[in-house]
């Protein structure tokens, strides 16, 4: 025994000592000639300004003690060379901001072991020596900008790990790929096409194939079966398709298997009981039909199963005491039916399930009593019946921290069983169900709350006072009820709301939840807690009573939503304090007082009304004002100013009234002008006999002619206030009556949009032209201003990227601007509106819609003359043709500026989340501004996600937050919108990414141009 000991020392000294003879050689050895040529042809083939520290031929030719080299001595390796000769086997430059293409002269390193060049900027096609090194046992390439195929002539004989993943690569992946070493491939997020190729079968070693997110068809062959090491097998987001084959049971040793997002059909094969390892199958998004293969719902391995989003059937039948580590179930949007499987609470680690809109029926299972283990349950959608007994049951599970039942129970009665508890619930969603009730008492217990929706129920009685109680609640919606009484002042004391300390340290699984925002069935998705933006919604009640100044004292808030009910008394001027204030919406109600001044000092209010109260006095200007519309002001007969329907009295005319008080007075005024009128017309008369007589022979007065023509009705006159820019040739004159009558009187029912300063309608003029009109509601002043300004900007903006002016006219008090009509609305209703909108936006007209926009935007900021400021660009503004072609609209807030000027603004404008850091320092608009905005549309087009989506769980306050968070976690995939991501993009869609980074620049400097915005949006257009 102590011989062996002896033995085992000498061989593990001479092993260390020989590893240590090994690392020192690239200090003590010279570089290879022909090695050191290869390494200055790479250097060369860099773009100048991408030069490696350390790496200077000039001073140094012995590379192996260059950065990134790693020498061993030809001894060593076996060679005839010198003994002092090292030999270049590993180059390690990732993540160094390398630019410019790769030299063939990498091919002459005919010793090298290990190259990896990820995480750089190399461009071009890869070079074909490169796949002919007989030695490289590991190459890496991913997270480039390679194009062009794979060279074909693949000859790896000792390749052992390979990765190309990340770039911009098409063609086929080459037959030869294979041989009986290789243990890794990853080529995934290119956009390599075809079939699989034959020949995989022969990667006897292979323990993971990543080929995800490429444009591969037709069917799995079968020689991919053969791989029976392979640990992880990544097929998503493809075009594969057909029935998957039994040959997949012969892959026992996976642990994951994702075949998501690809067009597979058919019934899931019942092959995987001899699977001991598997963890992960995700096969969601599918055409799978038919039921969960036994082999799977009795897997003791799994602990993810998700088959949402295909077309399963049957009841669900799990064998939970089987699946003993199960901890996720996601198999919403199928057709399974029957009732809920009552042995879920069976599975011993089961925590979060979605079951979500499927066809069951019936109750919650009584068996849910015993699920101690459940987290998170969704069952929405699921024509579920008896409210009262299912919370009764649930309650019982002491860990749910997450509670949808959103579209069941209808018309039942929310229980008021003071012995219900749900102490550790932070989320509860019972929408839209119909039910009635009072907020119960056992609501009170759940104090770790964070978010609770109850809208769209027939609740009634009052909001209960120790609602501001729950210092975690940020999101609180009881809007469409029938609830009475007067906010409780407890509200405005929420902490949650005032310093948003909230902890989100256990992330929900990625299971939809929805916010409902009008009747109909569409909602809001969010998938995660923290993306719900901090709301107040009481809206569509019977509220009553005062507003409280206290509401000030939420600066976290972003939504306060009280229309519709019946408020009275002032305005508090202290919700000026809100200064995270998005919307805010006061309207329907009996406010009365003014306007409060200090609601300019809102910076971030993009959505602000207050119609339809009993308000009076000047509406402020300045600020966000500017760009409310005049319907936010409408029904107050009191309220004067650009936005009202008459001007506010000078100085020297005294202040104005309340409605109230001109009633008073209104009698003595009456009697006194009876008195004076009486007085005056004898004086008059005699008067008029006098004149008459003296100028009975003059001839009449042109001007007092004209003065009579404009004391006229303009609606006799209509003819000659319309002006048209683009007649095409139609020489019959536009009257207003052509307007009145194409937009039925600017009935409601041809609203489409709420553009700057006022209402959009859609018309149809007589010629046939559909157009849309903009009612700027108003009168002289700077509304009027306003007005001028975008007339003049926009007759002299004529581009294929501007929304065209075609017309304007002044009719009474109102300025009526006359546009192209866009058939597809905004940018923001396809993204974040409508119905599977974005879902319908595909990554190539995201695209064409961002290089569309560019290309207006440097039409204004560049061509114009004089240059034009934008300053709101949002998604909003930007309209989409019946081509999806882009069209920058709303330039009330534009500003003509003369070239090479700043713009000076003493106003802060725009919209939260998408205003420039630097407007919050200085009252200064600029170009650069714009560029910043702009970034902001290019997120929303990639992630599909609202500027203010990230609710603040800790650096990911907003959207940029989140998105340069997700890429220092070298998480970068999974911040584009799914349904693009599915498209196959990922190369060009990284691109645009570091597009929006740059123009996201806290430095106004470093922004691009938009003239380089164009070029380079352009760019990845050809980059295919």
């Amino acid at each position: 025994m102590g011989v062996f000991y002896q033995h085992f020392w000498v061989i593990f000294i001479v092993v260390g000592f020989s590893f240590h003879a090994q690392v020192l050689n690239s200090q003590n050895l010279t570089c290879n000639r022909n090695d050191l040529s290869a390494l200055e042809g790479f250097l060369n083939g860099l773009d100048e300004e991408s030069g490696i520290d350390g790496w200077n031929t000039t001073l140094s030719s012995d590379c192996c003690n260059w950065v990134g080299i790693t020498c061993y001595s030809s001894s060593s390796l076996g060679l005839n060379d010198p003994p002092d000769s090292g030999r270049v086997v590993k180059m390690e430059l990732g993540k160094r901001r390398l630019a410019g293409g790769l030299s063939e002269s990498l091919g002459d390193l005919d010793q090298l072991k290990n190259l990896n060049l990820s995480g750089n900027f190399l461009k071009g096609s890869l070079p074909t020596t490169l796949f002919r090194l007989p030695k490289l046992e590991v190459l890496d390439l991913s997270s480039n900008y390679f194009s062009g195929s794979i060279p074909a002539s693949f000859d790896l004989p000792s390749i052992q790990s390979l990765n190309i993943s990340q770039n911009a690569l098409t063609g086929l992946i080459p037959a030869g790929i294979c041989n009986n070493k290789i243990l890794d491939i990853n080529f995934a997020v290119n956009y390599l096409s075809g079939y699989l190729p034959p020949g995989l079968g022969n990667c006897t070693s292979l323990q993971h194939l990543c080929l995800s997110s490429n444009n591969l068809e037709g069917s799995i062959p079968e020689d991919l079966y053969w791989l029976q090491k392979l640990n992880r097998l990544s097929l998503q987001d493809n075009w594969l398709s057909g029935q998957l084959s039994d040959g997949i049971g012969n892959l026992s040793n996976l642990v994951r298997l994702d075949l998501s997002q690809n067009m597979f059909s058919g019934s899931v094969p019942d092959v995987f009981s001899s699977f001991g390892k598997l963890q992960y199958f995700v096969a969601h998004s599918n055409n799978f039909t038919g039921s969960i293969p036994s082999s799977l719902s009795n897997s003791p391995t799994l602990t993810l199963l998700s088959l949402r989003n295909n077309s399963l059937d049957g009841p669900i039948d799990l064998n939970c005491p089987a699946m003993t580590s199960l901890v996720s179930l996601d198999l919403g949007s199928n057709q399974f039916n029957g009732p809920v499987p009552d042995n879920l609470p069976s599975c011993p680690k089961l925590q979060n399930v979605n079951l979500a809109k499927n066809n069951f029926r019936g109750q919650v299972p009584e068996s849910f009593k015993n699920f101690p283990s459940l987290s998170y349950l969704s069952l929405s959608n699921s024509s579920l019946s008896n409210l009262s007994a299912a919370l009764q049951i649930l309650q019982q599970c002491r860990n749910l921290t997450t509670l949808v039942l959103t579209l069941n129970f209808y018309d039942e009665e929310l229980p008021s069983d003071p012995t219900l508890q749900f102490e550790n619930l932070k989320v509860l969603i019972i929408a839209n169900c119909r039910l009635s009730g009072m907020i119960p008492q056992w609501l009170n217990g759940s104090t770790q709350l964070q978010l609770l929706d109850l809208s769209w129920n027939k609740l009634d009685g009052t909001i209960p006072v120790w609602f501001g109680g729950f210092e975690s609640l940020f999101y609180l919606d009881l809007s469409n009820n029938s609830f009475t009484g007067e906010i409780p002042k407890s509200i405005t004391g929420l902490q949650s709301l005032i310093n948003r300390n909230i902890s989100f340290e256990d992330p929900l699984p990625d299971f939809p939840m929805f916010m409902k925002r009008n009747q109909s069935v569409r909602g809001l998705q969010y998938n995660q807690i923290w993306s719900f933006p901090p709301t107040l919604d009481l809206s569509n009640n019977l509220l009553n009573g005062p507003i409280w100044p206290e509401f000030g004292n939420l600066k976290k808030l972003h939504f306060l939503d009280l229309k519709f009910n019946q408020f009275s008394g002032s305005i508090p001027s202290n919700l000026s304090r809100m200064t995270s204030l998005e919307a805010l919406d006061l309207s329907h109600n009996n406010l009365s007082g003014i306007i409060p001044p200090s609601l300019v000092n809102l910076s971030f209010l993009s959505k602000f009304s207050v119609a339809y109260n009993q308000l009076y006095g000047e509406i402020p200007s300045g600020g966000q004002f500017a760009t409310f519309p005049n319907s936010s002001f409408e029904g107050n007969d009191g309220l004067c100013g650009e936005h009202a329907s008459r001007p506010c009295k000078s100085a020297n005319q005294g202040p104005l009234e309340s409605p109230s008080r001109a009633r008073r007075n209104k009698g003595v005024i009456i009697a006194m002008a009876v008195g004076i009128g009486f007085g005056t017309a004898f004086l008059l008369a005699l008067m008029f006999m006098i004149v008459l007589r003296t100028h009975s022979r003059r001839e009449v007065d042109p001007e007092k002619e004209e003065i009579d023509a404009n004391d006229k009705d303009l609606e006799q006159l209509g003819s000659k206030l319309v002006v048209l820019f683009h007649n095409r040739g139609n020489n019959k004159e536009l009257s207003i009556d052509d307007l009145l009558t194409s937009t039925d009187n600017f009935d409601q029912a041809n609203i489409v949009g709420c553009g700057g300063f006022g209402l959009v309608y859609r018309a149809t003029l007589p010629d046939g032209r559909r157009v849309a009109i903009k009612r700027l509601s108003g009168d002289c002043g700077q509304m009027e201003r306003e007005f001028q300004a975008e007339v003049e900007a926009l007759s002299r903006a004529q581009h294929p990227n501007l929304v065209l002016l075609e017309g304007y006219c002044m009719y009474k008090n109102d300025r009526l601007l006359i546009y192209s009509y866009m058939e597809n609305s905004s940018l923001d209703y396809w993204l974040h509106e409508k119905l599977d909108g974005a879902s319908s936006l595909d990554w190539d007209m995201r695209l064409q819609i961002a290089q569309g926009a560019a290309r207006g935007l440097a039409y204004l900021h560049q061509s114009c003359e004089p240059h034009i400021l934008h300053r709101d660009i949002k998604s909003s503004n930007i309209l989409l043709d019946g081509n999806f072609e882009a069209h920058l609209a709303d330039f009330g807030l534009a500003r003509l500026i003369l070239p090479y000027d700043t713009h000076v603004t003493t106003d802060l404008v725009g919209t939260l989340g998408y205003i420039p850091p630097e407007y919050g320092q200085a009252s200064v608009a600029t170009y650069k501004g714009d560029v910043y905005s702009f970034g902001v549309v290019l997120l929303e087009l990639l992630t599909g996600k609202r500027p203010m989506d990230m609710c603040k769980p800790k650096g990911c306050r907003d959207l940029i937050s989140w998105v340069i968070q997700m890429k220092e976690e070298k998480r970068v995939s999974e911040v584009f919108d799914p349904f693009i991501y599915e498209k196959q993009h990922d190369k060009e869609m990284t691109r645009v990414l570091e597009i929006a980074c740059l123009c996201l620049s806290e430095f106004p400097k470093v922004r691009p141009s938009t003239l380089q915005l164009v070029s380079w949006l352009e760019d990845v257009g050809l980059s295919v």
